[in-house]
């Protein structure tokens, strides 16, 4: 799974493999930089000194190298003279030496937050094109969480992966080149003990990497818990539940604050050991140099080459830290990436598939013995059929649960039936493609939801080529214009989140504006006038009647008041259709229409049917 993961990871970065490539370009000359700068060092301290005749780095190749490219230079000069001139050439090769490093680091930064925004953007939508069940078992918190701090953590494969773990691998090339020159026995001294490191930081990875995955669904759980309850503050505030709902983020809190410690324990554990190690290592460099005959030299190292083998065994110290420390690194990383490519795992209904054709609606909609499950679950809707004929009002009606939203659903195909099939014109709605088959339809829900944006973009979202007038004029055909004109900024006034800034009546007037300006063949009315007062819901009801007008309907009420009307009434119990006809042949054959429309009227009228 970790190589898979890593791979996934690797090749979001292709698109950037050129600037990736300019990048390590600059990153391996930053390395030669430093190493040149280790190796002018030697002369530099040796006019310092002072010290007369050979520079004895125990590397004739080295010697020679040293010689032939700083003579030049300071051929004919005083100590004092020369070692200054060297400084100059020093510090031109630190100063090329670190532009280009910030040249390296810009580089990776604009690759890594260009992968973060790929892969961010890439999460989103397939989430728009993921079944709509995901959404129902899958907390909004978690899906925020892996959008926006699990992508976030993924970029570290950049970093980590490619740029520094070249860098450091570079750097520490040219260090060991460097100090073979000046001792092979004392270099191979030197590496014998990174094995032992190595195993150490090794024996961490697989519990980081568990504590990793425990600690990055624990952060989901908070953010979940966040978004859920600040959704729902009027109701904790309602029923005076601050305190328990604070002690209960404050449980959560703690379970994830000890996740992160058990991470960083481990995480942690690798900068002491890499610390220890470098000690150690000094130490025995010190020790073994004061003798000779243990690195197979004949005479002592000049004092200037035993300082500069010092320091870069100490610069050696330090990518070989982050190279030791790379699996921890990657293992935060992929166990966030995993939880990533899970979402992205996910398989998509929305997409439409070859073959799928263009949606026209002429004659009617029909339903044939369609049956219908929510995954492995019993069946919601059971051998339901009936027809809606085009510019015919047809209203779904029964008690809660019966499976009327859902046979609705069917209709613009945010589901596919398990059994059976529904056709438009005679062809099946799943050889139909799913963006032609919603522009036919337009939808008003009693969960009206509206974005945070202002009133003219809500009303024209989905028409976004509409112009104000015919905004405004879809408005005043859904009793909105007046009080949008009531507004502190009209038709630009910002409506907040969920649209809490307006009322639920004027909300509904809102989207009842948005489906007249999209002006659908086929329109979805689910329960469009519930939850509101007489006043609202008589002008709601009148904007429904000029938008139902010459339209062909699906209307799903509670209130069989508002369907009486309708040219065919289908009644639906437990997923089945139990009844099917106008307002008053159902009333006359009883059953569970007759019951359901006494319970609603029975305090208000006593007629009979055919004063109905």
């Amino acid at each position: 799974m970790k190589v898979r993961t890593e791979q996934r990871l690797l090749r979001l970065v292709l698109p950037y493999r050129r600037l990736l490539g300019f990048g390590l370009l600059t990153t391996f000359l930053a390395s030669l930089l430093d190493g040149f700068t280790l190796v002018i060092l030697i002369p530099v301290l040796k006019h310092l000194f002072g010290t007369a005749g050979e520079l004895r780095t125990g590397s004739t190749q080295l010697e020679t190298f040293v010689a032939r490219f700083t003579e030049p230079l300071v051929s004919g000069l005083s100590p004092g003279q020369a070692a200054a001139r060297l400084v100059v050439l020093l510090v031109v090769g630190l100063v090329l030496k670190n532009a280009l490093s910030y040249a390296s680091t810009q580089i990776t930064v604009g690759v890594q937050e260009g992968l973060v925004r790929d892969l961010r953007t890439r999460v989103f939508d397939h989430l728009l094109r993921l079944d709509l069940g995901y959404f129902q078992r899958t907390r909004a918190g978690q899906l925020i969480s892996g959008i926006i701090t699990e992508v976030d953590q993924t970029k570290t494969v950049v970093t980590a992966s490619l740029i520094s773990l070249f860098q450091n691998l570079v750097v520490v090339t040219t260090t060991l080149v460097v100090l073979s020159q000046i001792s092979f026995r004392l270099t191979l001294l030197t590496l014998a003990c990174v094995p032992a490191m190595v195993f150490l930081l090794q024996t961490l990875l697989k519990r980081l990497r568990r504590h990793a995955r425990a600690r990055a669904r624990e952060r989901g759980e908070v953010t979940a818990t966040i978004t859920e309850r600040i959704g729902a503050v009027r109701l904790i505030r309602a029923f005076g539940e601050e305190a328990r709902e604070s002690a209960r983020f404050a449980s959560q809190a703690s379970r994830y604050r000890k996740q992160v410690v058990r991470t960083q324990r481990f995480s942690s554990l690798t900068s002491p050991l890499t610390e220890v190690f470098s000690g150690f290592l000094v130490i025995l460099i010190i020790w073994a140099g004061s003798r000779p005959a243990l690195i197979g030299l004949a005479t002592p190292l000049a004092p200037e080459v035993i300082i500069v083998f010092l320091m870069a065994a100490l610069k050696l110290t330090s990518p070989l830290k982050t190279i030791a420390s790379y699996p921890a690194v990657m293992a935060v990383t992929l166990a966030s990436a995993e939880r990533v490519f899970e979402i992205l795992d996910e398989p998509g209904t929305e997409a439409d598939r070859p073959g799928e054709g263009e949606a026209r609606f002429d004659r009617e909609v029909v339903f044939h013995n369609v049956t219908f499950r929510y995954g492995g679950g019993e069946p919601v809707l059971r051998d339901v059929s009936f027809t809606l004929p085009k510019a015919k009002v047809v209203a779904l009606v029964g008690p809660s649960g019966a499976g009327k939203s859902t046979l609705a659903d069917l209709l613009p195909r945010f589901h596919d039936p398990v059994g059976g099939q529904i056709t438009m014109d005679g062809v099946p709605l799943t050889r139909l493609t799913r963006r032609s088959l919603r522009a036919c339809m337009g939808v008003v829900s009693q969960d009206t939801v509206l974005l945070n944006d202002t009133v003219h973009s809500n009303i024209a979202y989905g028409s976004p080529k509409a112009t104000r007038v015919q905004i405004e004029a879809a408005a005043r055909a859904a009793n909105a214009d007046q009080f949008i004109a009531r507004l502190p900024h009209g038709y630009d006034t910002v409506l907040g989140e969920r649209g809490t800034r307006l009322s639920g009546g004027q909300r509904q007037r809102i989207a009842i504006a948005r489906a007249l300006l999209r002006d659908p063949p086929i329109l979805i009315l689910d329960e469009a006038t519930s939850a509101l007062d007489t006043e609202s819901e008589r002008l709601v009801q009148q904007a429904i009647d000029r938008l139902m007008a010459e339209r062909t309907v699906l209307v799903i009420a509670h209130r069989l008041a508002t369907v009486r009307d309708a040219d065919e009434i289908v009644v639906l119990e437990a997923g089945r259709i139990v009844g099917r006809g106008t307002h008053d042949q159902l009333f006359r054959a009883g059953g569970l229409y007759r019951r359901l429309y006494d319970l609603q009227f029975r305090d208000q009228e006593s007629a009979l049917p055919a004063e109905i």
